[in-house]
């Protein structure tokens, strides 16, 4: 398994966390320094394969819905999957990782999720998101990074 972090830890690739949510948890403490870290701190060199698991919200440009500036490739798969029951169709499992934006943004903390699904097709996924606070000024959360990935159960 690829740690998918270049220049970060020498550790062997089979060393590492396994868990995505703790890897990005771990990148952004590390860019983090004395304040926030800003959405522009986040290239595809640090994150590696782990890349195409995250999104990215302006919340500047966010209104009533999130302001999605970036979605990996990865969670493109889970656009078309809905979340089954109170006739609630129009909830994707994005909208369900980003849900809890407000919390990390008001806190400046990170914020994980950990949810058990049942899906449209009566499948069981789990699903695990974090959500990380930003900042172009080191202080004011301008944007969120998330990292959002789930498998059947």
């Amino acid at each position: 398994m690829r740690s998918g972090f270049s220049g970060l830890s020498s550790t062997p690739a089979r060393l590492t966390e396994r868990r995505l949510s703790r890897r990005l948890r771990d990148v952004w403490r590390a860019k983090a320094g004395d304040g926030l870290p800003a959405w522009g701190d986040f290239l595809r060199d640090d994150l590696g394969d782990d890349w195409r698991f995250c999104f990215a919200v302006d919340l500047r440009l966010s209104d009533a819905q999130p302001y999605f500036i970036y979605i990996g490739e990865a969670l493109w798969r889970f656009s078309d999957v809905y979340l089954a029951g109170g006739g609630q169709w129009e909830t994707a499992l994005i909208d369900l990782a980003a849900a809890k934006m407000d919390e990390a943004a008001l806190t400046k903390a990170p914020v994980g999720y950990v949810g058990n699904l049942r899906l449209a097709d009566g499948q069981r996924m789990v699903f695990r998101s974090v959500l990380l606070p930003l900042a172009d000024n080191g202080v004011d959360v301008t944007h969120i990074i998330g990292a959002a990935n789930g498998r059947g159960g």
